[in-house]
């Protein structure tokens, strides 16, 4: 008897210690944990090693070992490695609606009681959190954001005697600016804006509020932007959708070479803008304000896309991988983003005066990237990629002239149906 008690002891305990193991922290014979964090193009993103380098120092006993993939690999290389099981304990979510998928397969663990915890302030995150909540509790961190502002060329505008644009323009002001500011005719001509061939530079300015999403299904509230951008190519202050495509320029050639006023954009072209300048590919004389908004929206509401850290749920050391989230996504990370040109999605005047401070920003950019609140362009949600690539088609023949924008409404209202299965 004594002998299959004991047994069933020693059973009980494996039994226990497999349940166990996943909360288990994975330690060193020295003491230190190791921590693997999946990321891309390491070398291209200075604040992750410095961030790293400055939490390693105030936490020795923790270790994070980076496993680097370049970007045209990284979604693939993460899928493959979380499916199998693999011992990543951190990563970036490279395309952030994409959570969600991590979410349904089980693959993320739940931050909420650590984020309670820890008494982390949610608030000042501008609501870019919002698309790594699900069913109640967080998933993901807000790291740092790419948000769509205004940019715009000084040199055109001093040209035409017309005062710059302002942090608080409705896009009606901005259709009326933009005809101020055409100059010239043909290959010389300066447009007053600029609408990327991308769906998101029309649509995003319907899910601008905050209410609405790409995800809607009725999409009514895309009309008057889509009827401001046709009219506006119509008399000839935007470049036309047709001039775009022909041109096969990026959009930052064109707003590098001077040839228009008004771009809005994300945030991302700042330091690509600083670097032709400083490089000489470049001499516009440029400068950023806050994106325009709808008359009954508050100046300081935008878009952008919010890059999340995340913890593998299958990870052995899930207590210090919050250590290293909490310090990246909290105010010493973002401060060490802001001093290497990157903004943070944690709200905070010192972090936007930091990156003003860096070399080759233009006067104003602090004020410029004001954000009082930004709406995720892609929300993290079944079906959106499918939905975005209906969206870009119909958006597409609408700036072509090739159907009416109440006719290219009702087809994206009745696809969304059909891919949704309603």
């Amino acid at each position: 008897m004594r002998k299959a008690i004991a047994i069933l002891l020693i059973a009980l305990t494996a039994i226990t210690g497999a349940f166990a193991g996943g909360s288990q922290e994975s330690t060193s014979s020295d003491g230190t944990t190791t921590l693997t964090f999946a990321v891309w193009d390491y070398a291209q993103n200075v604040y992750l090693s410095k961030a790293i380098e400055e939490f390693q120092a105030a936490n020795p006993d923790i270790k994070i070992e980076v496993q680097d993939t370049p970007a045209a690999d990284y979604v693939t290389k993460l899928n493959t490695q979380l499916n199998g099981g693999s011992d990543v304990d951190l990563f970036l979510v490279k395309e952030a609606d994409k959570t969600k998928t991590f979410f349904d397969r089980g693959q993320l663990a739940n931050l909420t009681p650590y984020i309670e915890a820890s008494g982390t302030d949610m608030a000042a995150y501008n609501g870019t959190d919002a698309n790594f909540i699900f069913d109640g509790n967080t998933y993901g961190m807000p790291v740092r954001t790419d948000q769509y502002v205004l940019f715009y060329n000084k040199d055109i505008f001093d040209a035409a005697g017309v005062a710059y644009p302002s942090n608080d323009m409705t896009w009606a002001e901005f259709e009326d600016l933009a005809a101020q500011v055409t100059m010239g005719e043909g290959a010389t001509k300066k447009y007053g804006a600029y609408f990327h061939s991308w769906n998101a530079c029309v649509q995003n300015w319907g899910v601008q509020d905050g209410k609405h999403t790409i995800m809607d299904g009725e999409y009514s509230f895309f009309k008057p932007y889509y009827e401001m951008v046709l009219r506006m190519q119509e008399a000839g202050t935007a470049m036309s959708f047709a001039q775009i495509q022909a041109s096969g320029l990026s959009y930052t050639d064109i707003f590098a070479q001077g040839q228009v006023a008004m771009l809005p954009m994300g945030s991302w072209l700042i330091n690509t803008m600083i670097s032709r300048n400083l490089s000489g590919e470049s001499d516009v004389n440029w400068g950023v304000a806050v994106v325009p908004h709808a008359e009954d929206v508050p100046a300081g509401y935008t878009v952008g896309a919010t890059t999340p850290i995340c913890i593998n749920n299958a990870s052995k050391n899930k207590d210090a991988a919050w250590k290293f989230v909490e310090f990246l996504s909290g105010p010493e990370g973002a401060q060490i983003m802001a001093e290497n040109g990157q903004v943070p999605a944690l709200s905070g005047e010192g972090y936007l005066e930091t990156f003003a401070a860096v070399e080759g920003m233009p006067e104003g950019v602090m004020e410029g990237l004001y954000a009082a609140h930004i709406s995720p362009d892609r929300p993290a949600m079944d079906h959106v990629t499918e939905i975005d690539q209906m969206l870009l088609a119909e958006h597409q023949l609408i700036l072509l002239g090739e159907q009416t924008v109440d006719e290219g409404i009702a087809n994206m209202n009745a696809n969304y149906a059909r891919i949704m299965g309603n």
